[in-house]
């Protein structure tokens, strides 16, 4: 499939899926999320790992309200449920770890967008914002489930009532993301990361992802029973075998992905 609203780059093990409409502060159309469903299916089946960031200053505005599929009389039920849940689906069950890389702002469903990842890294210079009361909205785009699991429900309400902007430290330091990170050591620290997870136990990592993305819905015995089958397949992986022996021989591993 080619792009026109996005690029794939896979290399190394490595896929990065840059949404590119930096003259619209890449602002979703239904074409970009169609594409980047399907990229993100794509880069599953070729890579390790998954890195999704945007070009020029803003990681995703969220959604074009100039698209002309955006406007008029839109169906935004049917719009959420065809084009934004399949994308988000996507990325949230992804088989291998998934980064988002926001290197600017993120605002109403871009901001949800980056949440739907595995793990948030943001430039301190970026910012979260539930636009969406601005406008006679709710948060969407998995808002609505994304932030009170992420940073509390104290938090989250306030975010979606009043649509205040979030700096990149200020949703660090309330466990909405991961991390965020000085602007001119930025790209740097992303692809080491990157790399980092490109280059590991891919069958471990997803084990990691199935447990905890589950821990919500179920009681202790029912997670420690998880825990206890994921372990057993992990168990007789080659790539814990290889651990093991790294780790005997005070070498780094060489995982392989299974």
């Amino acid at each position: 499939m080619e792009y026109e609203t996005i690029l794939l780059d896979i290399k190394d093990d490595l896929a990065v899926v840059t949404l590119n409409r930096p003259d619209k502060m890449n602002a979703m159309t239904a074409q970009m999320r169609a594409e980047v469903t399907h990229a993100m299916k794509h880069a599953a089946r070729h890579a390790r790992a998954i890195v999704l960031t945007g070009s020029g200053g803003a990681f995703c505005s969220g959604q074009d309200l100039g698209d002309a599929s955006s406007t008029g009389k839109i169906d935004l039920e049917r719009t959420l449920r065809d084009e934004y849940d399949p994308m988000l689906e996507t990325i949230y069950d992804c088989p291998v770890p998934t980064i988002a890389a926001v290197n600017g702002p993120a605002a109403g469903a871009g901001a949800n967008l980056a949440l739907s990842a595995d793990v948030v890294i943001a430039t301190e210079s970026a910012y979260f914002l539930q636009a969406f009361a601005r406008i006679g909205l709710l948060p969407d785009a998995g808002g609505t489930w994304f932030m009170p699991r992420q940073m509390g429900f104290a938090k989250a309400m306030g975010a979606a009532l009043f649509a205040d902007k979030i700096s990149a430290r200020q949703a660090d330091d309330w466990g909405l993301i991961w991390e965020a990170v000085p602007d001119d050591s930025f790209d740097a620290h992303w692809r080491k990361r990157a790399a980092y997870l490109a280059n590991g136990p891919t069958a471990g990592f997803g084990a990691i992802k199935k447990a905890i993305r589950g821990t919500y819905e179920k009681t202790l015995p029912q997670q420690l029973a998880i825990e206890a089958h994921l372990q057993g397949d992990c168990g007789r992986s080659r790539d814990f075998a290889e651990g093991v022996v790294a780790f005997m021989e005070k070498r780094p591993p060489k995982f392989e992905g299974r």
